[in-house]
């Protein structure tokens, strides 16, 4: 093998590893978040229940549990939503500038690879 098939092997299988660390990523993200979403409906709205039902909320007598088995489990899913939006906008500009720096010839350290802190 010459230096230029080693050079375009190196390229992919660097890709590959970025692609790699790039859905683990974000699998990552989606299991958090679908744990919050589950915590949020199914064990606020109907585990736990009763005894957020012990509790209202001011101003309008609804018991906390009604309230939030019918709304708080929605708006929950629709601000993970946004939460997954906002942190896959930013795992992908992350991926794409490292496929940059690979496509430019410039290796980055694996600590400058693109993870994601978990929420």
């Amino acid at each position: 093998m010459n230096s230029a098939e080693a050079g375009a092997q190196s390229t992919i299988s660097a890709r590959a590893a970025s692609l790699d660390r790039y859905w683990n990523s974000n699998i990552r993200i989606m299991v958090v978040l679908l744990m919050i979403w589950a915590a949020a409906g199914l064990g606020c709205g109907v585990l736990i229940a009763d005894w957020l039902n012990l509790f209202t909320i001011p101003g309008t007598g609804f018991p906390l549990g009604f309230w939030f088995a019918q709304q708080a489990s929605i708006a929950v899913f629709v601000l993970l939503i946004l939460v997954y939006c906002i942190l896959m906008n930013r795992l992908d500009r992350k991926h794409h500038r490292e496929l940059v720096a690979l496509d430019a010839g410039v290796s980055l350290p694996v600590e400058s690879a693109p993870e994601m802190d978990t929420p």
